[in-house]
């Protein structure tokens, strides 16, 4: 039976289709889910794409987090449903808690979209499997509030638990903490990190290469386990 993974669109958001199609061409059967809807659809895994939910009014993210939908993800996630947040994804599962820390303003107060080299830290979690730790890959980034803090407390904690999924390289393009591109929670089913995997998973879009495609085969292969 093919593995369902839904897409969850709210207001703003821009990378939906990107993430469908990136599911799809994984293997798994894309399932397209509305903020407003608190049905998942009976999908195995879920995706929160990229984009400006609620025009980042308030505080990126800030908003979707109370949308419906976030209500059965959040209970899923707790129960061991994978979940990925990607760039705006992230922002939210920093808002619904799902994550630590938060998401502020790129240091240099600009937009940036660029290619960017990440080190893959975790390759245990249930979306990096098919990468090794240590690994370098790149995938496009595009943020204005693509800052990741937390206290030290916080920051110490997710190194001692290797809950960092992956480090900037080369450049931190937005001045986060200890140059954290990604994180994981404890259980591993819920990763959030800022560049855009489901844009390096064709050659002839995003980077050229298919870097960020190993996002979407390493939960089909941890649906097909379990």
């Amino acid at each position: 039976m093919t593995a369902r993974i839904g897409v969850v669109t709210f207001p703003g958001t821009l990378d939906d289709q990107d993430a469908l199609r990136a599911a799809r061409l994984a293997g798994a059967e894309a399932v397209p889910l509305w903020h407003r809807d608190k049905d998942l659809k009976q999908v195995d895994a879920v995706v929160l794409a990229g984009g400006f939910s609620y025009g980042d009014y308030l505080r990126a993210g800030a908003i979707s987090r109370f949308s419906p939908v976030m209500e059965t993800i959040i209970e899923q996630a707790k129960a061991g449903m994978p979940v990925l947040g990607i760039c705006n994804g992230f922002q939210i599962l920093t808002e619904a808690h799902l994550l630590p820390g938060a998401m502020l303003r790129n240091n240099h107060l600009h937009f940036i979209c660029r290619d960017q080299k990440l080190r893959v830290e975790n390759a245990d979690t249930a979306w990096t499997a098919d990468y090794e730790s240590g690994q370098e890959i790149s995938v496009p980034l595009k943020n204005m509030d693509g800052r990741y803090v937390a206290d030290e407390r916080v920051l110490d904690e997710l190194e001692a638990e290797g809950r960092v999924a992956f480090r900037y390289l080369d450049l931190n393009p937005n001045g986060s903490l200890r140059d954290i591109a990604g994180i994981t929670n404890a259980a591993g089913n819920v990763v959030g990190l800022m560049p855009h995997p489901e844009h390096a998973v064709e050659p002839l879009i995003g980077t050229g290469g298919t870097d960020g495609l190993g996002f979407f085969t390493s939960v089909l292969k941890k649906l097909v386990a379990a």
